[in-house]
Formats: C-alpha cells, structure tokens, sequence
C-alpha cells in the first residue's frame, strides 16, 4: 500500500530481459534502507526488490506488468518517480494507492499557467475507469487532484515543487504514463455494474 507521495527520482541503470521479464536496475538514495523483498512504487507500479549492490537495487517485472503498464518503455537514464511502502500509523499526506495500475494514458496537452503547470491525459474509457472533479487520480505513482473530468480524459494541476521532485518535468505531448484510479471508485463502479 502506497500514499502517492514520491519520495525520490531513481535514475534506470541497466535493464535486463530474461524470458518474459525485465530486470530493472534503479540507482537511488533511498537504497541505503531498502532490504530484499521490500515493495516499492516505480512509477505506480509496484515491484519486488530482488537484489541490492551499494547504491543501487534491482526489481524484477513480468509480462503481466510489462503488458499493462509503460514499464516496457524504460530505457537507461530514464527518471523514475519512487516510493517505499507506507508505515501503518503514518499520516496519508497522499490517498490510498495500491500499487497496482489500471491501464496507461496518453499526454495530449502541457499548458504553462503562470507558476504552475496544468497536464491533460486521454485513456481508453471502454476499459470501465472513471474520474471524477476533485477525486483522486495516481499519475506515474503520483497522487493527484482530478480537474475538468471527462469521459475519456482528464487534466491535473502540478506545483513547481511535484514539477521539480517527480518526472513530470519529463513529460511531453505523447508520452505515457501509468494510471491507477481511485480505489474506492474502482469498488462503486463495480457494485454498480454488477447490480445493473
């Protein structure tokens, strides 16, 4: 269980295909007090942490998540937004996050407002997610407000300091990203259908 609250932007060192998966090697601060077998978020993704050398650790993705997440789309230098595991008992400064993404969305508009940045995404709406205004949206293993909440789209407004410390100053037109939808939506949604 996550917060969506990054905690650091891990630079991709190496990435190794065996078979189906990808062994991806991260270089981080945080690796100092990670251990084997730890959670951590890369990107909204969670993966397991199978090796750790000085400062960096490496995580092993399978086909599942390279199919259904922009994982597949890393290359060495790429940043990667990072969080560890959330402590129970902690404040959750972000919104419950699982760590698993739904599907991945499409930047299709960077708008520069003066001090903040607003971005747009279009995902595929026959997959069932919805957002809602002012709900919760993770972007990347982001945890964000929803704004102008449409069918197929959405839009977020980023702060110079989520600008600065996640690989949002990364993004551009076409690029794209992992989203997890809000949890408790995900259950409504659900019960709506199944009560159809």
């Amino acid at each position: 269980m996550f917060t969506g609250i990054i905690e650091d932007l891990g630079i991709v060192s190496k990435l190794e295909k065996e078979k189906d998966n990808l062994h991806i090697t991260v270089e981080s601060n945080i690796t100092p007090e990670l251990k084997i077998d730890q959670s951590v978020s890369h990107n909204g993704v969670c993966l397991t942490v199978v090796n750790i050398e000085e400062n960096k650790y490496t995580v092993t993705a399978i086909k599942e998540t390279l199919d259904k997440t922009n994982t597949n789309n890393l290359a060495v230098g790429d940043k990667v937004n990072l969080e560890r595991g959330m402590k129970l008992g902690a404040r959750l400064d972000g919104h419950i996050v699982q760590g698993h993404v739904d599907q991945i969305a499409e930047c299709i508009n960077i708008v520069n407002a003066d001090g903040s940045w607003i971005f747009t995404f279009k995902y595929n709406a026959n997959l069932g997610n919805v957002t809602i205004e002012k709900g919760s949206i993770t972007v990347n293993g982001v945890s964000l407000t929803v704004v102008n909440s449409k069918k197929d789209s959405f839009s977020v407004a980023i702060i110079p300091y989520t600008y600065e410390h996640t690989n949002f100053n990364t993004f551009k037109k076409g690029t794209v990203v992992n989203l997890e939808f809000d949890v408790i939506g995900k259950y409504v949604a659900r019960l709506q259908q199944l009560n159809s």
